[in-house]
């Protein structure tokens, strides 16, 4: 059975609020051992867990009466000391009431089980973890969440599912899946047989930020152009380059010639103290990239001083540096490419995880929408699974629009995900920098 139908999101569309159901498999399994002799259930067990083990993880079916989602099962084989297993699905799950993300064990099995109704063009990235505590369960519902915020801080990827993605300042990876009419991304693995871009790491000194801090350089393969190489400027190179490999994306991306020889400089993010103080709208990062990271890179590699040929980019609230950086520094930046922006960021917020209040208007597009136009293009990713960022970015759309600004906003079926990210940033450079030839 199905939970009520998904709640609406303000503009008319169904929001997109993940159903439990059972998985077709799961409930064939619980109907042939409900009355099976041990032999035939230890038989049925093991067929099940040999087909899971053999085909990986999260279990994907089709649901005949709705063409348009998945059933999509993660699965937990445990032994006698599990008592409970949780999963930690980005933006697929409450972290305000863990408990509707455990799994569910099939009777007198070691099978733990939890299926999602999902669209088939989702992406995502999770992690699982079982607990094993001795010691009586707890007793109320606040008690329980505590144990399970608690135990989350040990989520790690599936152990049958051999896709991963690396983790922001953890050594835990996450496991990614994408279902059968995921977008495709073409480019994010690295390749073989092609010409390689280099990468470079400095350290560079900012007067802006009264500090040093260490910047990831990634120079094409063959000589610079005629009036410099484009330059794409990206938030959080530590996590881009020194997690996710982003150097094999622009290889084949060059190769394939979707775009032309290009240069990217990415400041590391350093930690989260340290990037909740500098990203964001803050004036003093916009100017080390603007007038201290471009000059300094135009005078040592031959790249671009052009605005038109150069873009700004970032995920979270380095998105929100980006747009910032975009609307403050258009003699420096033509082009701005913000994924699942922190739209909800505005001056005087203390550190935490702070929320505009659901429907407000962000600060950011208040300040869009008393401005002059920018001659800068703007593309905005969002998930459909952000709950009130999906808003908040056609808030920003419309905003620019009526200024008259060039803005495409895309809504992906995912989260607030690297496993998403790293495929539209790769769109997101190909329709900017593919119109370069």
């Amino acid at each position: 059975m199905t939970s009520p139908a998904p709640p609406q999101d303000g503009t008319g569309l169904a929001a997109e609020v993940p159903r439990t159901l059972t998985s077709p498999a799961v409930e064939r399994l619980i109907a042939r051992i409900e009355h099976a002799s041990p032999g035939e259930r230890a038989a049925a067990v093991a067929e099940f867990t040999r087909h899971a083990r053999e085909n990986g993880t999260p279990l994907v079916e089709p649901l005949p009466d709705d063409p348009g989602h998945c059933a999509v099962t993660f699965l937990w084989f445990g032994h006698r000391a599990t008592r409970r297993v949780l999963l930690l699905a980005n933006r697929l799950i409450d972290r305000d009431h863990l408990a509707g993300s455990l799994l569910h064990r099939v009777p007198d099995t070691d099978i733990w089980h939890l299926c999602l109704r999902l669209p088939s063009e989702h992406r995502g990235s999770y992690q699982l973890v079982a607990d094993i505590s001795p010691g009586p369960p707890p007793a109320s519902a606040d008690e329980v969440q505590n144990r399970l915020r608690a135990l989350s801080r040990h989520g790690e990827a599936d152990p049958l599912n051999p896709h991963t993605i690396p983790s922001r300042w953890r050594d835990a990876a996450s496991s990614v899946f994408a279902l059968p009419d995921a977008p495709p991304q073409p480019w994010a693995e690295r390749r073989s047989g092609i010409e390689r871009g280099r990468v470079e790491r400095h350290r560079q000194r900012s007067a802006a930020l009264g500090a040093e801090r260490d910047v990831w350089v990634y120079l094409p393969p063959g000589a610079a152009p005629a009036g410099g190489l484009p330059v794409l400027v990206l938030c959080d190179g530590d996590m881009w380059f020194g997690e996710l490999g982003l150097q094999d994306t622009l290889d084949a991306l060059i190769a394939d010639r979707a775009v032309p020889p290009f240069a990217v400089l990415a400041p590391d993010a350093v930690d989260n103290r340290t990037r909740w103080s500098e990203l964001g709208a803050r004036d003093s990062y916009v100017r080390f990239l603007a007038d201290e990271l471009l000059p300094w890179a135009a005078g040592r590699w031959g790249i671009t001083t052009d605005p038109s040929r150069t873009l700004v980019s970032g995920q979270s609230l380095g998105a929100m540096t980006a747009l910032y950086a975009g609307h403050v520094r258009p003699d420096r930046f033509g082009h701005v490419l913000a994924q699942s922006a922190s739209l909800w960021w505005r001056p005087g917020l203390a550190p935490g995880v702070p929320k505009t209040a659901d429907g407000a208007v962000p600060w950011l597009v208040g300040l869009v929408a008393d401005a002059e136009p920018r001659p800068v293009t703007v593309r905005l990713d969002v998930g459909r699974h952000e709950g009130e960022m999906v808003r908040q970015s056609r808030a920003l759309r419309d905003a620019l629009l009526a200024k008259g600004r060039s803005v495409r906003l895309t809504e992906y079926h995912g989260g607030h995900d690297y496993a998403c990210w790293r495929g539209s940033l790769a769109d997101g450079l190909v329709e900017v920098l593919g119109t370069y030839g």
